[in-house]
């Protein structure tokens, strides 16, 4: 039995890919108790989403990382949406769900009756949350949406990459797996809402909403001077120094958010001249002098070796970093600390366990993560069809 602060919460997961499943993931993880339904034979379309795939006691393939990445948590239940044997589950469900996450194409669910409006007699209390690339009203509501669509779509590759290269997304999904986050967020609101007034919620979340919030001070710089933003590449729009600078061994990060972080830095590379001179004394004159600041601090880092520098920074106070591999990013002491590499138990799996990152959430000292692994396809049908709390 969960004791999370979500414990007792009945949260019902009709979504796959990703940002529906990272939202369910999430209360999970803070202690509902969340039960994901597939359409029965197929699943959710990550479970193939590989290599590599989780292997199991018999050599058996217990899905792909990625499925794994987002469904640790839940009880997993089967359900054929094309007979009325499977939608009368779905009904059932919904019925004593306190929470229904949904990510199907807008007016996907209507055809099988089990959409909101069909639904919601069912359990006018409930918080119905539907999650879709473009939302429920608008020209493009119809449309499919993926990650790497939405992140061109919302401005955010324009404004990432090499100044003088091409448009690049992120090397994670940013559109999905915010849209999760905040899908949870809305979720919990919606539920304190219903605690004052005892009514129910609809939801609407989308990719292409979330990631144009996203666009956060750019956008805004933007809206204040009509001037679009341009890519700066690994540089800061508004800041300077805030860039990667080669040593004699590698790359590192300095991040100078004032002036007086700067004055500490100029001083340590041996220009502390800089400090007083008109075109770098403030951060509005950097910005100006941009390439030829960058210039003599390139010349300057170069003299150190990265790891030396980096202690250097440390000392004076100057925000600076490493640029890791994932590998040495696990093999870091910091994160290695704060425990957010997990070893889900799964007696399934052929190693005992299975590989997952924790939510990046402690309360009161204990981090926020379920040990229960992602469902085998249909694996706890029974157990949940039979269990009272939600209506067996």
């Amino acid at each position: 039995m969960s004791t999370g602060p979500l414990a007792g919460l009945k949260v019902l997961e009709l979504a796959r890919i990703l940002a529906g499943p990272w939202c369910a993931q999430l209360l999970a993880d803070l202690g509902a108790d969340v039960v994901k339904v597939e359409r029965k034979g197929a699943g959710d379309d990550t479970r193939e989403w590989g290599p590599p795939f989780v292997d199991g006691v018999e050599g058996e393939n217990l899905g792909a990382g990625y499925y794994h990445s987002c469904n640790r948590g839940k009880r997993g239940l089967e359900a054929d949406f094309d007979s009325e044997e499977g939608r009368a589950i779905v009904r059932r469900l919904v019925a004593h769900a306190d929470v229904v996450l949904e990510n199907f194409k807008v007016g996907g669910l209507v055809k099988y009756g089990l959409d909101y409006e069909s639904l919601k007699p069912l359990n006018p209390g409930m918080i119905w949350c539907s999650i879709s690339g473009f939302g429920q009203t608008g020209p493009y509501a119809s449309r499919a949406g993926y990650d790497f669509m939405v992140q061109g779509m919302a401005g955010a590759m324009s404004i990432t990459g090499a100044v003088d290269g091409p448009p690049m997304k992120a090397g994670i999904a940013i559109s999905d797996l915010f849209t999760g986050l905040y899908a949870a967020n809305a979720v919990q609101a919606a539920l304190l809402g219903r605690a004052k007034t005892g009514e129910g919620a609809f939801i609407d979340c989308c990719l292409l909403d979330t990631t144009v919030a996203l666009l956060g001070n750019q956008g805004i710089n933007y809206l204040l001077s009509g001037q679009p933003p341009k890519r700066w590449g690994n540089q800061h729009a508004s800041i300077v120094p805030y860039d990667v600078f080669p040593a004699q061994d590698g790359d590192l990060i300095i991040a100078c958010g004032n002036d007086a972080q700067f004055t500490r830095l100029v001083t340590l590379l041996g220009l502390p001249e800089l400090a007083d001179d008109p075109d770098y004394r403030m951060n509005r004159d950097r910005l100006r002098n941009r390439e030829a600041l960058t210039a003599r601090l390139h010349t300057a880092t170069t003299t150190f070796t990265r790891d030396d520098l980096l202690d250097k920074l440390e000392e004076i106070g100057v925000p600076a970093g490493p640029i890791n591999t994932i590998p040495q990013v696990f093999a870091d002491p910091h994160v290695i600390a704060r425990g957010l590499a997990m070893d889900v138990p799964n007696a399934r799996a052929a190693k005992g366990t299975t590989p997952g990152l924790r939510a990046p959430i402690t309360i009161n000292g204990k981090p926020m993560a379920s040990d229960r692994p992602a469902p085998a396809l249909g694996e706890h049908t029974q157990d949940v069809l039979a269990d009272p709390t939600w209506g067996g």
